[in-house]
């Protein structure tokens, strides 16, 4: 059984790094190709959860772990599915990359300037 469909069977999505990390890993709409690419290239069997973030009752942070300048959001919780606006499929193309940021309704929303 895939991570979101024991989601939505239990409710809230607690993906397997989350007992080690102490958070969910997420990403803007214009950070998602990239990290795609850079983590999950050649994967089929992805969604992308997007998240009403005026749901959540745990705490989400923007930052960088890693060093980088890229702030991604962070989920400081278990993810309650009452949070989920859509699961949207993203499997990769023939070429094991993803070829744009993700489902229309996601791609529209660009990086805020400033």
């Amino acid at each position: 059984m895939t991570e979101a469909a024991a989601a939505a069977r239990s409710g809230s999505y607690v993906p397997t790094a989350f007992e080690a990390d102490r958070f969910i890993h997420c990403s803007y709409p214009w950070q998602v190709r990239e990290v795609a690419n850079r983590r999950f290239a050649a994967r089929a069997d992805l969604v992308l959860i997007e998240i009403d973030r005026t749901r959540l009752a745990c705490q989400v942070i923007d930052e960088n772990l890693e060093g980088g300048t890229d702030l991604f959001p962070h989920v400081y919780g278990r993810l309650p599915m009452s949070a989920v606006v859509q699961v949207h499929p993203f499997a990769s193309g023939a070429d094991g990359r993803f070829d744009r940021s993700g489902p229309a309704s996601l791609s529209e929303r660009r990086q805020p300037s400033g």
